[in-house]
This record gives structure tokens, C-alpha cells and sequence, in this order.
């Protein structure tokens, strides 16, 4: 069993991220923290395989963070996630052993990918006194397929999100509202209609009015 800890201060981001890993098999929370002192007491106090780590805390960023949790807990895996795609933070994290680094806001599916990736990494080397090169090229390759991120986008839309949005629209073949999309995304309802509406304006996707039997009639999205 994977034994996660989650570092967030947005409660309700953590609640997400909580919600996603309990979807995922043989991963279970520890604790979590809303800020960079708790983080570090949750890792003295609870055995954490993974820490989900927020790059902007109140105190400190989880950036700093990663060179003391490396000293200090070299046994823990950290995924840093955050909405900071500047290379004076990703350069960093990567050169610090972050296991991973996911962009805000969070799809289950990449979320899960990460995650998964490092429960195989470690049963790789829990299960294997000595390691053949096969078996260390598995450790340091990424198998997830690479996008190619469609260029002249507007401000406000990333384009591996984008792809994100579209891969989940096409599972949902009743339609998808931006409520259940933010949910999904880790994003609030406001950015996922931003991508629900770049898509209409790009033909990508149509939209209509679902009406129940009470309330305001519901918007609902479809892939074209």
C-alpha cells in the first residue's frame, strides 16, 4: 500500500486530490497539511511513501522544501503541484528528484499517471535485490505518450489541459456541464467554462440546454 500525504493550502483543491486518490488501488492518505510546517511535521510523524506537494504555501514554497525532504526523507517520493510553469520552478524541482510535476488545474487521468508511476517504480525496487539495465531503464523512462500542444492559443488556455478537457468530454457521451468538468479537472467551475467555451468558438464542441424537472435549465457540452 502507497501511503500518501497531501500538502495544499486550498482545502478544497486537497479535498479533490483526496477524491482522486481514492480512485486509484493500493494508495491510501496519511494526513494533510495547508502549510509547509505541517508538511514537514506529517512526514516526521506518519511513514509517507508520497507527499503531494503545493509549490505556493503560506510559509514556505514546496520548491524550498524539496532539498530538506530529500536529506531528511530520502525514502519519500514528491509529486510537486502547482500552477507554475516558469523554468526558474520546474528546472529546479526536476534537479531537487521531484517524482513528477503536474500543472494546475489537475485531471484524474494525469493525476492517476503519476501516482501509478511511482507505485511501479517502487515495486520495481522493493521486489528486486539487484536491478538489470531493462529494469533501470524502466525506472528513468516516462511512458506516457507526448502531446504535440497546438500552437496560437488564447491567454488563459494550456494547451496540455486543453487536450485533457477533450480526452474527458469523449468519454462523456451524455454531455458534461462545467460544474461536473471542474470537478474532474481539480479546477473550479469558472476555468473549466473557459475551456468548455474556447472549444464552441473553435467548432471543437457544441453546447445545449438540458432541462430537468426543476430548477434553470442546465448547459451541457458535447465534443463535435
Amino acid at each position: 500500500m502507497l501511503k500518501v500525504a497531501i500538502a495544499e493550502d486550498d482545502f478544497r483543491v486537497a479535498s479533490i486530490h483526496e477524491q482522486f486518490l481514492e480512485k486509484i488501488d493500493h494508495a491510501a492518505l496519511t494526513g494533510k497539511a495547508l502549510n509547509a510546517k505541517e508538511a514537514l511535521h506529517l512526514l516526521e510523524t506518519e511513514e509517507t511513501d508520497l507527499l503531494l506537494l503545493d509549490n505556493y504555501l503560506p510559509d514556505r514554497t514546496g520548491l524550498s522544501l524539496l532539498p530538506e525532504i530529500r536529506e531528511r526523507w530520502p525514502g519519500t517520493d514528491v509529486i510537486l503541484i502547482t500552477a507554475s510553469t516558469e523554468k526558474e520552478v520546474v528546472e529546479p524541482a526536476v534537479r531537487y528528484g521531484a517524482a513528477d510535476y503536474i500543472v494546475k488545474p489537475v485531471t484524474f487521468e494525469r493525476f492517476k499517471s503519476a501516482v501509478e508511476k511511482v507505485q511501479k517504480r517502487r515495486r520495481l525496487i522493493d521486489s528486486n535485490h539487484e536491478l538489470t539495465q531493462d529494469m533501470i531503464d524502466q525506472m528513468f523512462s516516462d511512458q506516457r505518450p507526448q502531446e504535440t500542444p497546438p500552437t496560437l492559443l488564447p491567454k488563459g488556455i494550456d494547451p496540455l489541459t486543453l487536450q485533457k478537457v477533450k480526452d474527458m468530454m469523449r468519454t462523456q457521451i451524455q454531455g458534461i456541464n462545467a460544474e461536473e468538468l471542474g470537478q474532474n479537472m481539480g479546477a473550479s467551475r469558472t476555468t473549466a467554462r473557459r475551456y468548455l467555451e474556447y472549444l464552441i468558438s473553435s467548432g471543437e464542441a457544441k453546447a445545449e440546454l438540458e432541462y430537468g424537472i426543476v430548477g434553470r435549465p442546465e448547459r451541457k457540452y458535447y465534443l463535435v
